[in-house]
């Protein structure tokens, strides 16, 4: 039996701000402005610094989670949006395991949705205290009590702005989810810079230039052996090369190939015999769910051990957690737990990459299992009632 406390937080939900439906159906011109200004106030919060930070060369300790994560350094979107995605998975967990009790009426699932915001607000909280007190900003000592209250109120300000954005998609203002938004967004924006950065970096060989594409032609101008720049510009260690540019573009393709596969399972009426219809499953029916999942579960686990590391350096317990090196301004794992929940640099055959790939695998699995598709493979088409036939070979 699980606890109702979602009615003991119905009074704190109703405190929270909230995007009320549209009363009307909204154009599809409407939803593509709608999406337009919603990702341009992304971008802008994206490149408005914290104010009152420090300025720091010290390596970021979630550089690899920052892409999935939709996350910036330094700015606005610091946290991204780990905390929606962080409260979503618990409260799902919650309800999935029934220690929470979820009802399917309107009242019960805005009282959910309610909850997964409040949680979401205190989750943003909770980052941004952390975040200041161990020193990602500067010293708490060195940058003063109201300093630090007001990158924590920046924080939670931000936080709330990507809340209310998910939302106002989310209610039908817009075209598809906040969260995939800003994801899909981030990541074009990474591979464009990673494409074409015109900025240099000095790697002790010389200056070269950061964009992968930019690199070819400035090795090819620059290097007497054609052949040498040519393989250098494919295969050049911790910056950017053509390798990571092609393989990008070959997983994408991939990815829009197997988009288009379904599986038709035939299904026929409970109440009116010879009647037969088809209920369309995709091949990628979780999306990129687990990969979103798996990200706000490593970032969690990444988060608690490297402040852990950084208080409590040697311990065996923090060690087996996780232990980490630094290089320029990356910060990497190098054993642990840690190690073996991040992914590898290669596609050579280890027991890192085999970690990497069970994980995914095991949540998509769960995802799978936890779908209302799942089970009986009954599913309710009002006004009938269809059961699906799995006598064929197509099931």
């Amino acid at each position: 039996m699980g606890f109702k406390i979602l009615e003991y937080l119905q009074p704190f939900c109703s405190f929270l701000p909230e995007v009320s439906k549209p009363e009307r159906k909204i154009q599809f011109r409407e939803k593509v402005l709608w999406t337009a200004i919603t990702l341009f106030i992304f971008l802008v919060c994206c490149q408005i610094p914290l104010f009152g930070i420090m300025s720091s060369e010290s390596a970021d300790p979630f550089y690899w989670m920052r892409v999935i994560m939709a996350s910036n350094r330094g700015t606005l979107m610091e946290l991204g949006i780990s905390p929606i995605v962080t409260s979503g998975l618990i409260m799902q967990l919650l309800a999935g395991t029934k220690i929470i009790e979820v009802g399917d009426s309107v009242k019960d699932r805005a009282l959910f949705n309610g909850a997964q915001k409040l949680f979401g607000i205190l989750i943003t909280i909770c980052q941004a205290i952390v975040y200041v007190v161990t020193g990602m900003y500067g010293e708490p000592a060195d940058l003063g009590m109201g300093i630090c209250l007001l990158i924590i109120i920046q924080l939670l300000c931000s936080g709330l702005i990507v809340l209310l954005l998910d939302e106002l998609l989310q209610k039908g203002y817009g075209l598809g989810s906040g969260i995939s938004l800003f994801i899909a967004t981030n990541i074009c924006e990474t591979i464009v810079w990673k494409a074409f950065s015109p900025a240099t970096i000095n790697t002790g060989k010389g200056t070269e230039f950061e964009g992968a594409v930019i690199a070819l032609f400035h090795l090819l101008a620059t290097r007497t052996d054609k052949v040498r720049g040519l393989r250098e510009a494919f295969y050049r260690q911790n910056l950017p090369n053509l390798m990571n540019l092609m393989a990008t573009v070959g997983v994408f393709l991939i990815v829009i190939y197997f988009q288009g596969f379904r599986v038709d399972l035939p299904i026929k009426s409970a109440r009116y015999r010879g009647q037969y219809s088809s209920y369309p499953i995709k091949l990628f029916y979780t999306s990129n769910i687990p990969i979103i999942l798996q990200s706000a579960l490593v970032s969690n686990v990444y988060f608690l051990s490297q402040i852990l590391s950084s208080k409590f350096a040697g311990n065996i317990f923090v060690n087996m957690i996780g232990t980490w090196a630094e290089s320029g301004y990356q910060r990497y794992p190098i054993g642990g737990l840690c190690y073996y929940m991040s992914p590898p640099e290669t596609i050579a055959i280890s027991s890192r990459t085999l970690s990497t790939l069970s994980s995914t695998l095991s949540l998509c699995w769960d995802l799978a299992l936890s779908s209302p598709r799942h089970g009986s493979m009954s599913v309710d088409l009002p006004p009938r009632t269809w059961h699906v036939s799995c006598a064929t070979s197509r099931c």
